[in-house]
Order: C-alpha cells, then structure tokens, then sequence
C-alpha cells in the first residue's frame, strides 16, 4: 500500500481539515475541500485517503511556496528552495511517524518577522492594513521556509539591515536605497569578504549624468576607457564596500554622506544599499577573519584591501513594507516608496509589479 492509499485516522483528517480552514489566518484564500468531503461521505477509505493526500499537498505548497506564479512574482529575484522539496516523502514520513500536525505546523516560514505579521493579521480589522500585512506574509512564502543561522537581511522599505548569528538577530543599522527612478533591486548574494579603502569604478550611467566631467581634485582618474574614483575622504563608496558579487551590480557599502542617514526616508541612492556605520558594520562581519587593529592599519594604509571573511554571509535585499517592531512590541508598517504594494492586487494571489534593474550607482 503506497502513501496515496494508505487509510488516514479520523484524528489526521480533523487536523488536515482544521489546517485547511486556518488558511484565511495567513492571509490566504481557502482550499477547496469539497472533494475530501465528498470522499468521506461515499466512505471508501481509498478514495479518501486519495483525497485527504491531495488536499494535505495543495496545503503545504501554498504554506510554502505561496499562492502567486513565477510571473506573478516578477521583480523579486530570489530562488525560493523550497520548490525543491519533495512534499509528498516528507508528508509521508510524518504520517508514518505518527507526526502529521507537526508536518502541518512546520510549513509555515519559521521566522519571527513572519510570526509577528500572523499574529497582527489575526487581531487587525483595518482592511487596508490587513491587505498589507497579508502581501507581506506572502513575500515570506517567496524566501526559505527556514533561513540560514547566519544571514544579512536588508530591507529596502524599512531602510535596516539586519546581522543574524545563529539565528538570533545581533545587530541592525541603518541603510540608504535607491531612488524611485532607479529602485534596490530584490535578490540574493553572498558576501565573500571586505573590501577597504575601495576605488570606485563609476557605471556608465553616472557618467552620462555628468556629461563625462569628474574633477581630479576629487580623486577621480580615467584609466583605459573608464572612470574611476581613488580611495579617500571624497570616494562614493566611502571607505569600505562588502565584496558580494550579483548580476545587478549593487552592493554594500560606506558613504561620506553621513547626514542623509538623519532623514526618514532614505532612497537617495542609484540602487546600491549606503550603509551607516559602514566601519562598525565591517568590523562586526569581520570578527574571527580580522582584528580592529587590522582593520585600523589597512585603513590608514589609503591601499585597497580586500579582507575575507571567514565563511561566505548570505545577504537579501528585500523588500516587505511590515515587518516585526524592534522594540519587540508588534509590527511596524513602512511606505510603499516602489509602489510595490500598491502593483499587488488587493488579494495576496496576485502579483508584484515588475521591478526596474538597477546598475550600482553612487553619488555623494
């Protein structure tokens, strides 16, 4: 007898039928349950277990993976692994072990960010909060249902960026996005180490901008074909830059514009991520590959230097407009500053507008 066969207790379909109807909970729509309800009153126990395994496996692909198509999704570049999981053995080893709600329970994305939006969904009556709370708790569903215990979360809407170790949140500092003309672009990177005291090699659109003019006195130099910008006081990428290699050409990095982190509202950049305390937050990702006093020479050196890391960091730049509050207390909305929501449709089984490709840009 395989696992579509096998008889399910009336215990596992109760709580098969009760994870289905908790659905709306997560800001989803609810399965049709009409044909395991059928199955059951014809009472052939194969024809329901038929049934119940369908439905259990629509349910954990939606828990997943969520309820919007690959098109749907356009703009929001990061692989969702859990495509990759094979549902139906993992389904059948919890029923065999005796373990179904638990394999119900664990499809949800484990994350307290993800926890704190249910939650909040769950009491909010506001409609329009909780139409943004749901496309929110949908976004989570498009990244691992699991994350890394090591991880750097950058949210574009929120402006932070988030340390996680060991799958505790160590350490948040403020970022400066892209503009609306030329938005962060969502994806996922690994960085590989940092770079200090950094030349900048200046994107071809910055130099349309400024007409091919870059004054030396500022560091700036035209070297086969391109320009560039030596380290110093004056470089756009400040002093650091995270060696995080990406198709889209945007990192993070430092800036010698210190003052626009005192603003709310911080989309000024190109694409790239500015990053406060960009000095702070090398050293925090450097510790066990490189002491302060390391750092402290390599920076007094005026050379670049490229220091690694002792392992690879994934890094996501996101995009959720809810998240957890950091004082621990609720959830936090933030603006919609790429119209992003509002390009979803009122319903989270629609899709996310497609998002413009930015080329790292900078300027001071």
């Amino acid at each position: 007898m395989d696992a579509q066969t096998t008889p399910w207790s009336q215990r596992e379909l109760a709580a098969l039928e009760a994870a289905a109807g908790a659905l709306p909970d997560h800001g989803l729509r609810p399965l049709d349950t009409s044909v395991l309800e059928d199955a059951r009153e014809g009472g052939d126990a194969e024809v329901i277990a038929s049934a119940a395994q369908e439905l259990a496996l629509d349910l954990a692909r939606t828990a997943l993976l969520g309820e919007t198509s690959a098109r749907m999704r356009s703009g929001w570049h990061i692989a969702d692994p859990d495509a990759e999981i094979d549902i139906a053995a993992w389904l059948a080893r919890a029923r065999a072990g005796g373990g179904l709600t638990s394999f119900l329970d664990a499809l949800w994305p484990d994350h307290s960010d993800y926890g704190a939006l249910q939650k909040a969904f769950v009491q909010e009556t506001d409609p329009q909060r909780r139409a943004t709370l749901a496309r929110n708790m949908e976004r989570w569903r498009w990244l691992p249902h699991r994350m890394e215990p090591d991880y750097i979360l950058v949210n574009t809407a929120a402006f932070t960026a988030r340390l996680w170790r060991e799958g505790a949140q160590v350490g948040l500092w403020p970022v400066i996005v892209g503009k609306v003309s030329t938005p962060s672009p969502t994806f996922r990177a690994e960085v590989r180490g940092v770079i200090l005291n950094p030349w900048w090699n200046i994107p071809q659109s910055i130099v349309r901008e400024n007409n091919g003019r870059f004054p030396a006195r500022r560091g700036y130099v035209r070297t086969g074909g391109r320009w560039r910008q030596k380290p110093g006081p004056n470089n756009a990428l400040g002093q650091m830059k995270l060696d995080m290699p990406n198709p889209y050409s945007v990192y993070m990095h430092d800036t010698p514009g210190k003052a626009l982190f005192e603003r709310e509202v911080r989309a000024f950049s190109h694409g790239c991520i500015r990053t406060g305390d960009a000095l702070g937050f090398a050293a925090t990702l450097l510790e066990g590959a490189a002491t302060q006093p390391q750092i402290d020479a390599v920076l007094a050196s005026r050379r670049e230097t490229r220091l690694a890391l002792g392992k690879a960091l994934p890094v996501y730049i996101t995009y959720f407009t809810a998240g957890r509050a950091q004082d621990g207390g609720g959830v936090e909305l933030y603006p919609d500053i790429y119209g992003r929501d509002a390009r979803m449709a009122a319903t989270v089984a629609s899709s996310e507008g497609a998002m413009q490709e930015t080329e790292c840009a900078l300027s001071g």
